[in-house]
């Protein structure tokens, strides 16, 4: 039996890094940390340093280190894999229940922490692609060659 295409389409929302299939919508540092306060802190502790689940926030410039921290600020390459996860994944305990709005203030919010957005940036389906993550050439490429950490 053929797969249904509208219960195709409604489970096909991978976004790429490149930003392809990044919904409509917006949202902005302050709506994301008030979303943030309401349904992520309990997990994610204050400002993203973790506890009881992973810490979002910090580390960056530590890939190098004997003791290194990872985080979407620090090993992410791309802050569109944020958008997906969050959209995806999150909150744990109802996921895929976040309007697209609200992940797109989330993300403004996370990265607004480690100064990887401004405090006023508003994240949208044309911004959130551009915006340049920490470790984005911390990767090997698919041609070979290892970019710098």
């Amino acid at each position: 039996m053929p797969a249904d295409p509208a219960r195709i389409k409604a489970w096909d929302i991978s976004i790429l890094p490149d930003g392809s299939n990044l919904p409509p919508g917006r949202g902005s540092v302050t709506e994301g940390a008030a979303i943030y306060a309401q349904k992520c802190q309990m997990c994610h502790g204050p400002e993203g340093r973790g506890n009881p689940a992973d810490r979002l926030t910090g580390g960056i410039g530590s890939l190098a280190t004997p003791q290194p921290v990872k985080t979407v600020a620090s090993f992410w390459p791309y802050a569109t894999t944020l958008f997906d996860y969050i959209r995806r994944a999150m909150p744990v305990n109802q996921p895929r229940t976040l309007k697209d709005q609200e992940v797109y203030a989330l993300v403004a919010y996370i990265l607004s922490i480690d100064g990887i957005v401004a405090k006023n940036a508003v994240l949208d389906a044309k911004s959130l692609p551009k915006v340049k993550m920490p470790n984005r050439d911390g990767f090997i490429d698919r041609s070979g060659a290892t970019s710098q950490r």
